[in-house]
């Protein structure tokens, strides 16, 4: 009498793409118990794995081999040999054990076996066809994308900061788009490391698909992915996309730029003095410090290069010469409310055309173009080897993206100059206005630069606009200031002419 045979029952689902199994776990388990049941099987154990087989390393598929060595069972219930194997090692290592009859006989739902060199080799063949069908279908799929990618459109899952839309490609992510922004324009003061801007923007929920923090490497990963620009890195080349930027091509140089010195910040555990690293000393040239003695601040030379004689001066002190020097360059709520309707008005009435540089703005994008399909040409004639045509095409491509840029500057901003006028008309506005310690140190940074201390007094050189308006005389709330203002604003004087083309030509500051 024939001693019954064990058999393991194995299932795999791959969690590759569930909409494209050809059958469901509880599918096979059905199908193989009653198999089982009509050949009268004795079912030792069942193995369920939910893995693709594309590559070796299946863990519950090598314990069900291991197994068998051991001798607890001599025979393998599947659903169809690609269930197996569906890689050229783990189907060696069945017909293997097939060869040594660790294996005695295996029973599927869909193909018949034999242990004979017939049976063994139909096996083979049938182990090859499921191998060919995940090549190919791999290769299938890479074509597809690459194809995806010419067209502008991102061939895979969204990136962070942006989601898949359902007509294909990507579209900024409405929550976590605005803080990738916020990431890159933090990173580029140079006032964060990595690991604060981590630290900050993880607290403010820029988390990883798996809702979980994300570490340092991935704002790594992030800020040198010039997906949110608009472009697309694919396979070491450079791709122009279709989907919305997130940010300016500028602001991921600024990035780039910052992270390629290693930028880092002041030490941590300081003090937050408002005017820490500010001013330098106008003596030495070394930094101004701040400390606190007896309840107030005090600002120091530091004296690190050369002996210094400056005293210490108190932060008030400095704090009011500087609320003084922004009195200096205000003017008048009545005369900025003027002066922007009459900023209007020009705006209206002047025509400014800029068709000819934007014409050859145009004409540099299609000559860009033309070179990169001659790169390609030249790749594919061997003229330039992958490595050459991907580092010239790459600079091309950003040569590119900088033109693009400027053009939809130029259309979207054709009266760029009359906004520059406003823009430091509603600054002054600003000024007008009563501020804070930290607001006032915002707008000083504006107004000048070069900020220094000497003698307990503060010196700095104004910008071109405000230094007319400290000269002219009209700002301040002095009776002389006021008077001045008044008969320029009601005789229309030549000097008030003058100040308007200044604030027109010397705003860029702003």
């Amino acid at each position: 009498m024939n001693q019954t045979k064990k058999f393991f029952i194995y299932t795999r689902k791959s969690t590759d793409d569930k909409d494209h199994q050809v059958r469901s776990i509880s599918d096979q388990l059905a199908e193989l118990k009653e198999l089982a049941m009509k050949e009268r099987l004795e079912i030792v154990d069942v193995f369920v794995e939910k893995q693709s087989a594309k590559i070796p390393g299946r863990p519950i598929f090598n314990e069900m081999l291991e197994k068998m060595e051991h001798g607890e069972a001599s025979g393998i219930l599947a659903w169809h040999p690609d269930r197996l194997a569906r890689n050229s090692v783990d189907g060696g290592k069945v017909i293997y054990l097939v060869d040594t009859e660790v294996i005695k006989d295996l029973k599927f739902s869909t193909f018949w076996f034999d242990p004979t060199p017939q049976g063994k080799f139909m096996l083979s063949i049938a182990f090859s066809q499921s191998k060919y069908y995940v090549d190919n279908l791999s290769e299938n799929i890479k074509r597809g994308q690459r194809n995806k990618v010419k067209e502008g459109i991102w061939p895979q899952n969204a990136p962070l900061g942006y989601v898949n839309k359902e007509g294909g490609g990507i579209e900024p992510n409405i929550i976590l788009a605005p803080l990738i922004k916020k990431a890159f324009e933090a990173y580029a003061t140079g006032n964060f490391t990595l690991r604060q801007v981590r630290d900050k923007f993880n607290a403010l929920g820029l988390t990883g698909k798996s809702d979980g923090d994300l570490p340092v490497s991935n704002y790594q990963k992030l800020l040198r992915n010039p997906i949110f620009t608009g472009m697309m890195r694919y396979n070491g080349e450079i791709y122009e996309g279709k989907h919305e930027p997130i940010i300016s091509k500028k602001l991921f140089d600024s990035v780039a730029e910052v992270m390629s010195r290693k930028s880092k910040p002041h030490s941590k555990g300081l003090k937050p003095y408002i005017y820490r690293g500010f001013f330098r000393c106008g003596e030495c040239g070394c930094f101004i410090t701040t400390e606190t003695q007896k309840g107030h601040n005090y600002l120091r030379c530091t004296k690190r290069k050369n002996p210094c004689t400056q005293p210490y001066v108190r932060e008030e002190l400095i704090t009011s010469q500087i609320e003084n020097e922004i009195k200096k360059v205000s003017l008048p709520l009545y005369w900025l409310e003027w002066m922007i309707e009459e900023n209007k008005k020009d705006q209206s009435s002047e025509i400014q055309s800029s068709e000819l540089f934007v014409d050859n703005i145009k004409s540099d994008i299609s000559l860009l173009e033309s070179k990169i399909e001659k790169l390609m040409t030249m790749y594919l004639e061997n003229a330039l080897t992958l490595d050459e045509y991907r580092d010239m095409k790459n600079k091309l491509m950003n040569e590119k993206q900088l033109l693009k840029e400027k053009l939809s500057d130029l259309e979207q901003k054709e009266n760029n100059r009359f906004e520059l006028t406003e823009k430091f008309l509603k600054f002054n506005m600003e000024l007008v206005n009563d501020r804070t310690n930290e607001e006032n140190i915002h707008l000083f940074k504006k107004v000048g630069s070069n900020f220094k201390i000497m003698d307990r007094t503060l010196l700095f050189e104004r910008s071109a606009p405000w230094e007319i308006l400290a000269s002219a005389g009209f700002g301040g709330n002095s009776a002389q200031s006021s008077s001045l203002r008044d008969a320029v604003f009601f005789r229309g004087e030549p000097d008030f002419v003058l100040l308007r083309r200044g604030e027109d030509s010397n705003l860029r500051r702003l």
